[in-house]
């Protein structure tokens, strides 16, 4: 493969009825860095029905180029469909790096993306950068967590990672920016569409996103049943925050997955996050140590949670977090 051929870094701009998601703006200026280093150009690829009104918001967040693909049967995110879509524009244009947020939908596209094109994924990224020869350094997660790898793709192109929601900052808008808007239009082979979406149906929890929340007030195996969940709510609707867990409360059902922070969870960044019996395995570390302001509580003062905390208490969460509650109260 003559890798001199190929150029530029493409992200794949996730929407969900028509609503650009906020992992595409985070990818769009972690692309512009990338590029930048190599004196290359952004490019959004936008696919989905009835969208092109959403590509001059990606130049505004660092695109070059948008390349749009507006088509109904891109209306939906149906595997096969995206995948052909994807596979013509990485064909036709040979990009160097490709970026995939690391949501429901990258996740599976991502690895189907990859296989067709024939070339290597590394999944679930924490942070990207450029080696001095010019490769995409891929740094992920490794062995439970215990360890980073950071993965090289030396010999196929394009290189290709997703990355988690959360964990790269969303770049400044830049309403001044300037860009191209270019319509693509796809060849679609029919015959392999084998899935047809027939119904939508939507679970309202009446909950805010807990990677969208300014403070969260989260327990672990310390307060993991349900009546410590109920504490911690009380305590939450004190202070206008949001409940989450570790993977202990996760596991012992008393919280929903889309309440889980963590690697095998959500990255959150609040203004404010109260660890509440929670030890700080490097698994949970993962996905909340870039929080403003960290308060840990928990019995065990040798816990690593203490070690990220910028305010730490050795004692119950069971007890501290009533008498903090009411002390908020007042």
């Amino acid at each position: 493969m003559d890798k001199t051929l190929y150029k530029d870094v493409y992200v794949f701009v996730e929407q969900r009825e028509g609503v650009v998601q906020n992992v595409a703006l985070e990818l769009l200026g972690k692309a512009r860095e990338l590029a930048d280093s190599l004196n290359e150009k952004v490019y959004a690829v936008l696919l989905g029905c009835n969208i092109t009104d959403k590509a001059q918001e990606c130049i505004f967040y660092g695109a070059d180029t948008v390349l749009v693909a507006d088509a109904p049967e891109l209306e939906l995110y149906i595997t096969e469909p995206y995948t052909q879509a994807f596979t013509q524009i990485i064909n036709e244009r040979n990009p160097s790096i490709v970026l995939i947020g690391a949501s429901t939908i990258g996740r599976d596209f991502g690895p189907r993306l990859s296989a067709r094109l024939g070339t290597g994924l590394t999944a679930d990224c924490t942070a990207l950068d450029i080696s001095e020869e010019g490769h995409l350094l891929m740094t992920r997660p490794a062995f439970g967590g215990n360890l980073m790898a950071t993965i090289v793709c030396k010999e196929r192109r394009p290189q290709m990672s997703t990355v988690r929601p959360g964990v790269m900052l969303i770049g400044h808008r830049d309403t001044e920016r300037q860009g191209e808007i270019e319509s693509v239009i796809i060849g679609f082979d029919k015959t392999k569409f084998k899935v047809r979406v027939k119904e939508t149906v939507k679970e309202n929890k009446g909950l805010i996103d807990i990677t969208e929340a300014n403070i969260l007030v989260s327990g672990g195996r310390g307060v993991g049943n349900p009546e410590g969940l109920k504490m911690l709510q009380e305590m939450a609707n004190t202070i206008g925050a949001e409940v989450s867990a570790s993977r202990a409360m996760v596991d012992a059902g008393v919280l929903g997955h889309e309440r889980q922070v963590g690697q095998t969870g959500k990255t959150v960044r609040p203004n404010v996050y109260f660890a509440m019996g929670i030890s700080g395995a490097i698994q949970h570390l993962a996905g909340m140590e870039e929080s403003d302001y960290i308060i840990a509580v928990n019995k065990d003062k040798f816990a690593p949670i203490f070690q990220v905390a910028d305010l730490g208490i050795v004692g119950d969460a069971r007890q501290i977090v009533p008498l903090l509650t009411e002390k908020l109260r007042k």
